[in-house]
C-alpha cells in the first residue's frame, strides 16, 4: 500500500469520530431531557453536568477532525 493511500485511509477512519460525536451529543441531551421530565425539580441541579457532557462529546469530535486534517495535509 502506498503512503498516500494509507494516509487517506487513516483520515477516513478518524473522520468517523466526527459522526459519532453527534450521536454522543444527542444521547447527552436525550438523557437530560428524560431525567428532567421524570423529576422536574432536579433539572436545574443537573444542568451543569449537561454542559460538561456536551463539551466532552464535542471535544472528542473536534479532536477526531483535527487528527483527520493532520493526516490529510501533513
Amino acid at each position: 500500500m502506498e503512503a498516500d493511500a494509507a494516509k487517506l485511509l487513516g483520515a477516513g477512519f478518524a473522520a468517523i469520530g466526527c459522526g459519532l460525536a453527534s450521536i454522543g451529543v444527542g444521547n447527552v441531551f436525550a438523557k437530560f431531557l428524560e431525567g428532567a421530565l421524570r423529576n422536574p425539580g432536579a433539572a436545574d441541579a443537573q444542568q451543569g453536568r449537561l454542559f460538561i457532557g456536551f463539551a466532552g462529546a464535542e471535544l472528542l469530535g473536534l479532536l477526531s477532525f483535527v487528527i483527520a486534517a493532520l493526516l490529510i495535509f501533513a
